[in-house]
């Protein structure tokens, strides 16, 4: 691991503590950091725009789950924050787009559920 991933991972734990305790502006300025340092760390945009949202910074949290779904535009979780995000500051219309994408992206994963327990597995090889 490079000291580079190093610090960020304990930024990352200490932010996500920070975030538990109620420290949410400790817990913001620590995620920001971990997305400067690598900008694109999912994990740190996607918790970036939870503590923002939390502060009530739904612009800035918008913009973080922007971000997020840029790297993981197949994240069902993303898609569902955002959509959150986005009721939060009263867009509305935005919301429900967001919210339609993560409901098609869930479906799609059923539906990858059950069609690989549909498939039967190979007959075994008679000697």
């Amino acid at each position: 691991m490079s000291e580079s991933s190093q610090e960020i991972e304990e930024l990352f734990d200490d932010a996500s503590g920070d975030l538990a305790l109620g420290e949410l502006e400790a817990a913001s300025q620590k995620y920001q950091r971990c997305v400067e340092l690598d900008p694109g760390f999912f994990e740190g945009w996607h918790a970036l725009g939870m503590a923002h949202m939390k502060l009530g910074r739904y612009v800035e949290a918008i913009e973080a789950g922007l971000k997020a779904v840029e790297l993981r535009p197949k994240d069902q979780l993303a898609w569902s924050s955002l959509s959150l995000f986005y009721v939060r500051n009263g867009q509305i219309p935005e919301a429900e787009a967001a919210g339609a994408k993560a409901r098609v992206l869930g479906w799609g994963q059923q539906l990858k559920g059950k069609e690989s327990a549909a498939v039967p597995p190979p007959p075994a090889k008679q000697e």
